[in-house]
C-alpha cells in the first residue's frame, strides 16, 4: 500500500470518509468510467458498498457507520487497485449488472454492456407480437452469456444457443447459466460465428459482436486493455464480424425470423456498404444509431 493510502487507513473512519476519499483519488487519477458506472461518485459508492457487503441501493443509513480495522483495509485495497491498476470495477468485484440481472465476470470476457439488453426487457415489442411463440433464439458472440440468459427469461418457451469462439468466455457463460439454473434451456456452443451451427434455424438471432475499429482500439483507455482483445476489435473498420453475420444469418433464420445486431458508431459506414438492405434502427437510451433489425426476407432481397 502506498504512503497515501497508508495514511488514509489511520485518518479515515466512516463510510462517508472512505467514499469521499475514493472520489478524490478517482478524480486525481483521471480514471475512465465505461463499465457500468458513469462517474467517480457512482463507482465509489458501488465499490465501497460492495466491499462492505451492504445493500447496493441503500447508502444513506450507513454513511456515518465506522469501519473495523479489517474493513478499512479491504476498502482501501479495492480503491487502490482501481487507481493503480486501472482495473474496471466489474473485474474487481467479479460482478456486472444488466438491469436487475447480475452476472459473474472476470478478465476472460468483456464487461457486459449492451443496448440489446434494453430491447429484451420489452420482449422486442412491437417487433415480436407473441413472445410465448418464440421457440428458438441464437445469441451470437455471447461472452458472459448475459444476453442469452436475458433472452431465456423473456422468451420462456425458447431454447437458446449461446455461441462464442473463445472457450474461456464460454467457461464464464457456463458459470452464469448454472447460476440461473438454465442448463436445460441454454446450450453453449464454441464456434467461429455460424461455422459449427449446421442447419440450425432460429426465430430470433441477437448479436453484440466485436465492432471497434482499429484506430479506436489503438486509442482505448487503459481500463479497456484488461478486456479480451477478441471481444473488442473487428478489423480495420470494426465491421468484419457484422459482415459475416449479414452474409449467413438468413440461412439460420426461420421464415418469419428476425436479426438484431449492435454495431456501435458504425451506422453510416454500414448503410453506405449495404445501400439495398432496409435496416430498421431501434430506439435505445442512447438514440437510434446503434442497433439494427432485419427480417429474414430483407436479407434475401
Amino acid at each position: 500500500m502506498t504512503a497515501h493510502f497508508s495514511q488514509a487507513a489511520q485518518d479515515l473512519h466512516s463510510v462517508r470518509d472512505y467514499l469521499r476519499f475514493a472520489v478524490s483519488r478517482f478524480h486525481q487519477a483521471g480514471l475512465f468510467f465505461g463499465h457500468g458506472s458513469s462517474d467517480a461518485y457512482d463507482e465509489a459508492v458501488y465499490l465501497v458498498l460492495h466491499t462492505l457487503h451492504l445493500p447496493l441501493d441503500r447508502l444513506e443509513p450507513f454513511l456515518d457507520a465506522r469501519l473495523t480495522e479489517r474493513e478499512r483495509a479491504e476498502v482501501l485495497n479495492i480503491i487502490e487497485r482501481r487507481v493503480q491498476e486501472r482495473i474496471p470495477a466489474a473485474y474487481l468485484t467479479r460482478e456486472a449488472f444488466l438491469g436487475e440481472f447480475s452476472f459473474y465476470v472476470d478478465e476472460r470476457v468483456i464487461v457486459p454492456r449492451s443496448f440489446i439488453a434494453e430491447l429484451l426487457r420489452t420482449r422486442l415489442s412491437p417487433w415480436i407480437a407473441e413472445p410465448e411463440a418464440v421457440g428458438s433464439v441464437l445469441d451470437m458472440c455471447t461472452g458472459s452469456g448475459c444476453l442469452a440468459i436475458l433472452a431465456a427469461h423473456e422468451f420462456p418457451h425458447a431454447r437458446v444457443d449461446a455461441v462464442d469462439l473463445s472457450p474461456d468466455a464460454l467457461a464464464v457463460a457456463q458459470h452464469n447459466v448454472e447460476d440461473y439454473e438454465l442448463q436445460d434451456r441454454v446450450r453453449l456452443v464454441q464456434s467461429d460465428l455460424f461455422s459449427k451451427l449446421g442447419n440450425n434455424k432460429y426465430d430470433l438471432i441477437i448479436s453484440n459482436p466485436p465492432y471497434v475499429d482499429a484506430p479506436s482500439v489503438a486509442a482505448l483507455p487503459q481500463e479497456y486493455l484488461h478486456e479480451p482483445p477478441l471481444a473488442l476489435g473487428s478489423g480495420e473498420d470494426g465491421l468484419d464480424a457484422t459482415r459475416v453475420i449479414l452474409k449467413h444469418a438468413a440461412q439460420h433464420l426461420t421464415d418469419n425470423g428476425i436479426l438484431i445486431v449492435e454495431i456501435g458508431h458504425n451506422r453510416d459506414l454500414l448503410e453506405a456498404e449495404y445501400p439495398k438492405l432496409p435496416f430498421t434502427w431501434l430506439d435505445v437510451t442512447a438514440g437510434d444509431q446503434f442497433v439494427f433489425m432485419l427480417h429474414r426476407n430483407d436479407l434475401l432481397s
